[in-house]
């Protein structure tokens, strides 16, 4: 089989933090993968979600911006994620009783937590209110039934309402203008069961200028709400902090060439994660709070209404945080490439799942070591089971030699969105479990704490 530049794609490299190069080379890759009896993996690093939390954390500190950094737990459901959020500063974002029960079984606050999320059951709002939880509200009558509860409860609901961002008129989410003066007056009608701490949205996309934007109108929100008694003083401007995953050099190179043919039966995505941008992570938050809004950086108007900035970042957390691991079960040819067909479902990388592409360059790691010398070879990745769209990689990427079975594919930088998102027991096989390392050593992660915290 020969590669040729017309039916090679453009390499995708993943952008790694040291430890997951220095992980596969290691024979702790191989422990992890016979102790689990040969299934698929996902590998996850707590130590790089700590620093990423610490990133955005010292990014509102430096902006002399006071604040909170929830972590978006839609992102990734490992509890080892919620063991770092217990830091000053920190929190968790849910929005289910079961994301609400896990974050408190793993030594959150409810001062800590965020509850989110449109249409929320009474049940979500019933535990939130016993642990005294900030509630994002998002619509009328979900307000009158947080109030409802919280007299009940003879507990005080501490509610941010969301705003229908102006950009989004057509969005099924938040408070339009007129609604939205209605919920603040009747906030006030409430009395005691009901204490409007602020005002929050959500951006699709990540451009930080129209996030401070709408983050400068809301700390004017703010400002009338308490013209009108409320003590307003946080607005929340949810999440969307970018990330890179690859270079920006070779992320140009192969937006400028993709075509049809670096795709197995030419199942090119029309649309994909941007996988190289700029600003991200804590960078993104200091461009967003150093913007100019009206004269005045956002960091100095939020600073000057006495207003916190929240933040609900998921994927800029867990970056470079954990990969995935599939064991390779073997090959065959398809026209110029060849087909790798590995265990576990493509449900464990769930752009593919969107009609879209995960798009870095999965690595082969040999079983006993370095792939001797050959000739490369162009290869689609697939899952194990029946169905013809269950295909880890319609791109043809390249690897350094044949994958055989007992080989191991490793698919980079996947604990955002990717490990968890849409996988399911289908075919009645196992999730695959998540694997903590860290320290020389490693343990499957467990829903609750079972060691002290260090």
């Amino acid at each position: 089989m020969v590669l040729t530049d017309a039916t090679l794609s453009t390499p995708l490299p993943a952008t790694e933090r040291p430890w997951a190069p220095e992980l596969r080379d290691s024979g702790m890759l191989w422990e992890i993968a016979r102790a689990l009896g040969g299934g698929p993996f996902h590998v996850i690093h707590p130590e790089t979600f700590a620093e990423n939390l610490d990133d955005l954390i010292g990014a509102l500190a430096a902006e002399r911006t006071p604040g909170r950094v929830y972590y978006g737990k839609k992102a990734n459901k490992a509890s080892a994620w919620l063991r770092e959020c217990i830091r000053p500063g920190a929190g968790v974002d849910v929005a289910s009783v079961p994301e609400l029960a896990h974050a408190l079984g793993n030594g959150l606050r409810g001062e800590a937590i965020g509850v989110t999320g449109a249409a929320k059951s009474d049940g979500l709002l019933w535990l939130s209110l016993r642990h005294r939880c900030l509630i994002a509200v998002d619509a009328a009558d979900e307000l009158e039934r947080v109030a409802r509860l919280a007299a009940e409860l003879g507990e005080t609901a501490e509610v941010l309402l969301r705003v229908l961002p102006p950009m989004a008129t057509t969005s099924r989410f938040g408070f339009a203008p007129d609604d939205l003066a209605a919920a603040v007056r009747r906030c006030a009608d409430l009395g005691g069961s009901v204490v409007l701490r602020g005002f929050s949205f959500h951006l699709d996309g990540y451009d930080p200028v129209p996030r401070a934007r709408l983050a400068a109108h809301l700390v004017d929100l703010c400002r009338d709400a308490r013209a009108l008694g409320h003590p307003a003083t946080k607005i929340s401007i949810g999440g969307g902090v970018a990330v890179a995953y690859v270079a920006e050099e070779d992320w140009r190179r192969f937006e400028e060439g993709r075509h049809d043919g670096w795709f197995h039966s030419g199942r090119n995505p029309a649309r994909t994660y941007p996988y190289h941008q700029a600003p991200t992570g804590a960078a993104m938050v200091t461009a967003i709070l150093r913007h100019d809004t009206g004269g005045v950086p956002l960091a100095d108007r939020l600073r000057d209404a006495g207003v916190e900035l929240l933040l609900e970042p998921g994927r800029a957390l867990v970056d470079g945080a954990g990969f995935s691991v599939f064991p390779v079960l073997g090959r065959k040819p398809s026209g110029d490439h060849l087909i790798t067909t590995v265990a576990g479902l493509s449900m464990s990388l769930s752009e593919q799942w969107k009609g879209s592409e995960f798009l870095p360059d999965p690595v082969l790691v040999r079983a006993g070591g370095s792939p001797e010398a050959g000739e490369p070879v162009r290869t689609a990745v697939v899952g194990s089971s029946c169905m013809e769209y269950d295909v880890f990689t319609w791109r043809t990427v390249r690897l350094p030699a044949e994958p055989r079975p007992g080989d191991l594919l490793v698919y980079p930088n996947t604990a955002g969105y990717q490990m968890d998102k849409n996988e399911s027991g289908f075919h009645q096989l196992p999730l695959p479990p998540k694997v903590v390392v860290g320290d020389g050593s490693w343990h499957v992660d467990t829903d609750y704490p079972v060691q002290e915290f260090r």
